[in-house]
């Protein structure tokens, strides 16, 4: 079975986030496909056109993780019914410059999960609308707004809801379906 390098980007980087937690899930259910990349965020600087003549480390480092991946998996919390702003920096840095940046024709997935009963449905519509322009091919189902209860991921990133635990596993089958479909396509930069 072919592995796909795969840069996770989670928009929290609370140390207990739930959507740090649910990444870890996924990521243990997709061990199968995916090859993960813990695409870290939280040093990126705010985007600033001015720093695009000598790009910061952190930039270049970030900008390599995501461009060396196969495949994009984003899990994002809801902050006022949209993505926190640490996450639309970081897709700014990767979406820069626009005519060679390391997002374009890169499959992508898109899920996250919250207290609430709509799980990230906001969120991730906002992450969907943003994403589409920059080319990466989000996969469009199965959506996954998971409602996070206590217990539901265990500290062995087991997912211990056997309901939830299936449409996941279904969730990162579907997906490493949908990077296949790009691979070996060659994408121009």
């Amino acid at each position: 079975m072919t592995q796909y390098q795969l840069a996770i980007v989670v928009g929290s980087f609370r140390q207990e986030s739930i959507n740090l937690k649910l990444a870890r899930a996924l990521s243990n259910l997709g061990q199968a496909y995916f090859t993960p990349t813990w695409v870290r965020i939280d040093d990126l600087p705010f985007y600033n056109q001015d720093l695009e003549t000598a790009l910061p480390p952190e930039v270049v480092r970030f900008r390599r993780e995501i461009g060396a991946a196969d495949a994009v998996l984003f899990v994002t919390p809801e902050f006022n019914r949209s993505i926190p702003g640490v996450l639309k920096n970081a897709i700014d840095w990767a979406s820069r410059p626009y005519a060679r940046h390391v997002l374009v024709g890169k499959p992508g997935a898109v899920i996250g999960a919250s207290l609430g009963k709509i799980g990230t449905a906001a969120a991730q519509q906002h992450l969907r609308g943003i994403l589409a322009p920059l080319d990466v091919y989000v996969m469009g189902q199965p959506e996954g707004y998971i409602t996070f209860t206590p217990g539901l991921i265990d500290e062995a990133d087991a997912v211990t809801d056997e309901s939830v635990r299936q449409f996941l596993q279904m969730y990162v089958d579907r997906f490493a379906a949908w990077v296949a479909r790009f691979a070996g396509a060659p994408v121009e930069r």
